[in-house]
């Protein structure tokens, strides 16, 4: 695909001559600009801050696909998404979702359970820190049909970073008080899967939580036993523990108590 040099400098020219832009025109901008270089499907911008809810800032799905991207994603899911956690650590760069994926993650619970459902053949994000603990991912997104991103696109990504950077500091860089002062309707002690996961919690070890977590994400129990320092035969038997005082069998059950959907034993 040829460049579309008017459109990438009529974004640019937006993005640098107005003041005060809103999250609607500087998303629009940065569709733009990366439309412009190559195609792609949907982009949506989301705002990390710790395991709270992450903040939509932009999207281009239509009112269904919003559903599945943002509303249901912000229900929980995201905290066992690779973007996520790639953000909290914090990776600054240009990631490919495959490049972040546990080595189990396409066989993993939540990508059976949810991320099937975007349909998605690649996402490829900007993760920029924003200053207060916060980190913009700005996802690219191609579908099944479109196919995945060509290595020289992605290279054009790599290329355009700094100016993507730029724009997220001088628009997102006072995204805290969104955080601080979130509406009633989402904060976190009104969602059930955040007092699910303290129930969860509450019956097991430090060393089980966190096991159970990376089972979620995707990792299988040699890459976990590879990231806690301990033997593979040691987490599978923390594994039978787990579901043992959980009184589950499956790892669809393990899901369903993570996102409080069903109840633990008492």
């Amino acid at each position: 695909m040829r460049t579309d040099f008017e459109r990438l400098f009529d974004a640019t020219a937006r993005l640098v001559g107005a003041p005060d832009l809103s999250d609607r025109a500087t998303g629009d901008a940065f569709v733009d600009m990366m439309k412009s270089l190559f195609p792609f499907d949907y982009c949506v911008i989301f705002a990390y801050r710790g395991a709270e809810r992450p903040i939509d800032l932009y999207s281009t799905f239509d009112a269904a696909e919003y559903q599945v991207f943002v509303s249901m994603y912000q229900d929980g899911p995201y905290l066992l998404d690779p973007f996520y956690s790639a953000a909290t650590q914090p990776r600054p760069g240009v990631w490919r979702m495959r490049a972040l994926a546990p080595d189990r993650f396409f066989a993993s619970e939540y990508c059976r359970s949810y991320y099937v459902q975007t349909g998605l053949a690649e996402e490829v994000g900007f993760f920029v820190p924003a200053g207060d603990g916060v980190t913009v991912v700005l996802s690219l997104m191609r579908r099944e049909g479109s196919g995945i991103f060509r290595d020289a696109e992605y290279a054009l990504m790599r290329k355009a970073e700094p100016v993507v950077a730029a724009m997220v500091h001088a628009v997102w860089s006072r995204l805290g008080p969104r955080f601080d002062h979130p509406s009633r309707a989402h904060r976190e002690d009104h969602h059930p899967e955040a007092k699910a996961r303290a129930r969860i919690s509450d019956r097991l070890t430090q060393r089980e939580a966190a096991i159970i977590e990376l089972v979620l994400q995707g990792h299988s129990s040699e890459s976990i036993g590879l990231r806690l320092g301990v033997a593979t035969g040691t987490v599978k038997v923390h594994r039978r523990n787990i579901y043992r005082k959980l009184g589950i069998s499956s790892q669809a059950q393990l899901m369903s108590l993570y996102l409080g959907r069903m109840k633990a034993p008492q």
